[in-house]
């Protein structure tokens, strides 16, 4: 079977896979008003390590996106376990099943880099409150480069686009977003601390192609280091 990165997550049940993690998620959620009446969305939410965060730390109304059947079911499984009614869904970040201005705060860690964002970033400006705000982690290209290592980075991770920082502010004033904060992030030795690491829901089978596969994750990073950065959009 041909894998994809994404398929390599699912199956190690990787939460907290963005950059910086579950701690970085915390620094950036604690600059935010959030408590028990903010309804937030979290696209993406993998196995459910954010969202169930949210709702344990402040106690507000969290709902649950993935595309993948097998994340979404481990998602589920973990909020089952801790007793958090949340509700996760399988679904398209192009078509949500959520109503229109439902949510306070719209929440992606490394998530419309995969998607069509010309697509997607109107959907999730569409189920915001007038006076919400989305807040992406994303991959951005820091220098120009050459078509085969754009190819190499593309391909791999089957980003439909790779953008500059200015791309993305395009992106997001074009869907109708009319303020984007950004902060850079720079990868840092925080990223292994034990209480923030990525957690793994492991599948039963994990086939040696995967581990192939995290191990040309990392090699790409590295070789790219000065080449892909990452910010934090906060758009309103």
């Amino acid at each position: 079977m041909n894998y994809t990165y994404l398929d390599c997550l699912a199956l190690f049940g990787v939460g907290g896979a963005h950059p910086g993690g579950l701690q970085l998620t915390k620094r950036i959620l604690a600059e935010e008003k959030i408590n028990g009446d903010t309804a937030l969305l979290e696209v993406g939410c993998g196995t459910g390590q954010t969202a169930a965060y949210l709702a344990q730390q402040y106690g507000c109304s969290v709902s649950a996106l993935d595309n993948n059947s097998i994340m979404v079911e481990k998602a589920r499984q973990r909020f089952s376990s801790l007793d958090l009614a949340i509700d996760a869904k399988v679904g398209d970040t192009r078509n949500l099943p959520y109503q229109d201005k439902h949510f306070d705060i719209v929440l992606s860690e490394s998530v419309i880099s995969f998607t069509n964002l010309i697509s997607t970033i109107p959907e999730l400006k569409r189920v915001l409150k007038p006076n919400g705000r989305l807040i992406a982690i994303e991959t951005i290209l820091e220098q120009t480069i050459s078509v085969e290592e754009r190819s190499q980075i593309v391909d791999f991770y089957s980003f439909p686009q790779l953008l500059t920082e200015d791309e993305w502010v395009k992106a997001f004033k074009d869907a109708g977003f009319q303020r984007i904060d950004i902060t850079t992030y720079q990868p840092t030795l925080e990223q292994v601390d034990e209480q923030h690491a990525a957690d793994y829901a492991l599948s039963e089978t994990i086939d040696d192609a995967l581990l192939e596969i995290l191990g040309k994750h990392e090699e790409i990073m590295q070789q790219n280091k000065d080449i892909l950065g990452f910010r934090i959009f906060r758009c309103c």
